[in-house]
Formats: C-alpha cells, structure tokens, sequence
C-alpha cells in the first residue's frame, strides 16, 4: 500500500504509548542538528542585505543576526514533532535539545579556557578565532538556554492544545499561532536577560519586535513545506494523535 493510500487513525497519545515510530528519530535528530548550529554557529555573525527601498525606521540596509535565519526551523520541526506525535513526544526531543545545547554550552567554554600551547604556531590564530566564535557570555548563554526551553514548551503546548480546539482542521491556524507564541515567549526571554543594562531600552525592544515578525514570517512562508511534511508522516507513520488526557508538565521525558 503506498503512503498516499494507507489509512491512518486518529487517536489519543496514551494510546501508542511504546510504539516506535519509523521516522521520530529522524526528525529529533534534525531538530537537535538546528538547534545547535543555529545558536553556536549563527551568533558570531551580523548579515547585512541591500533592501530595493528604504523602509521607515530601517533604512536602505537590514542587519540581522545569522542564526536568525535558521533558528526558527527548529519550531517547524517543533510543530511537525506535536502535529504527527503528540506533545510528550515532542517533549522528549525538546529535553534532548536542552541537554545537546548545554553540553555544547559547557564544552565551548572548557576549550576556550584551556591553555593553548605556545609552542604551535596555528594556536596564535586559532585562541582569538575561537573566543570570537564561540566565547559567548554566561549571560547570552543562559539566555539563550532559558529562551529555547520555555519558546519551545510553550510552542508545543499550544500547537497541541489548539489542535483539540480545531479538531483537527486548519493546520496553518495551529504552526503560525503556535509560533506567535513561542517565539514571543523566546524574544521577551532572551534579549532582556542577554542584554540588559547592556543595550538601552529601545534597542531592546526594537530587536524583539524585528526578529520576532521575521521567525512568524519565516513560518507563515514555509507552511507549504510544513504541511507536505506532516501529510507524509501521518500517512506513512498510520497515525494522527490527539492530546486527549496528556500530562503536559514539560518535567517529563515520559511518552
């Protein structure tokens, strides 16, 4: 039977409680690989484009950070996670995002700090690359962890909630709103705990409400995809869950 054809069943998560699923880990990886390369690859740059006219408040020119561009993939695969699988589910790969990102986190820091060796000559180089790469501070660090567990749980948890509230209908009510939420959740979290005292007030709030309408936008824009993606895994996973009855404390890996 081929995917477009097979039949899938709506039901309760409770009800594939220990069931593997053939494409779960997939996606959990993809998330993880995002999530991480986003937050220590994408910060330690600024992007600039040319923009065809000048925009009030803007200008002619946009800066904007890297990672901005592919940190709100991780809420697509977020999204696609709690639409196929259910909360729990997503809740497992949401904790194993956390933990891939501390460690990344603590690891980055321990090699900054270790000593370099004088004696070869690439450590000139190399020591300052890295401090400027992936030297973040504690600050910007915890803000970061802090903004993803929280933007991420409370995607989730209206993705899922809104799914019963729609029945089921109207995917793109659910990803955008979801998003709305999360990624609100994320910016009023990470910016003030990075830099406040730091940046003023208006530059806060002026960042915030910039990269805030590119991630919903970003969203909006890839609902096609995000779509495509869930119609083939329902059908090729033979399942759609409902979070009927599900415990949606985020301090559970439970599923």
């Amino acid at each position: 039977m081929s995917y477009a054809s097979r039949p899938y069943a709506a039901m309760p998560g409770a009800a594939t409680h220990g069931r593997r699923f053939q494409y779960y880990d997939l996606i959990m990886v993809g998330f993880v690989t995002v999530l991480l390369c986003s937050n220590l690859i994408g910060p330690a740059k600024v992007g600039q484009i040319e923009l065809p006219f000048a925009l009030p408040g803007i200008g002619e020119s946009l800066s904007f950070g890297a990672g901005n561009l592919f940190f709100p993939i991780s809420y697509i695969f977020g999204d696609i996670l709690t639409e196929v699988y259910g909360y729990a589910r997503a809740r497992r790969v949401i904790w194993a995002g956390f933990g891939a990102l501390v460690f990344a986190s603590v690891m980055s820091m321990v090699i900054i700090a270790l000593p370099a060796d004088p004696a070869e000559p690439f450590n000139a180089t190399l020591q300052p690359a890295l401090e400027t790469v992936f030297g973040n501070t504690a600050r910007v660090v915890i803000a970061s962890i802090v903004a993803f567990w929280v933007g991420d749980f409370v995607n989730s948890y209206v993705m899922a909630k809104m799914k019963l509230w729609t029945r089921g209908k109207y995917l793109w009510t659910r990803t955008i709103g979801s998003t709305i939420a999360g990624q609100g959740a994320d910016s009023l979290l990470f910016y003030p705990i990075a830099f406040l005292g730091i940046w003023s007030a208006e530059s806060i709030a002026s960042v915030i409400a910039f990269n805030f309408a590119f991630k919903v936008l970003l969203e909006a824009t890839m609902t096609p995809v995000t779509y495509a993606v869930v119609g083939f895994l329902k059908q090729a996973e033979g399942v759609d869950i409902y979070d009927r009855g599900t415990n949606f404390t985020p301090f559970s890996i439970k599923d």
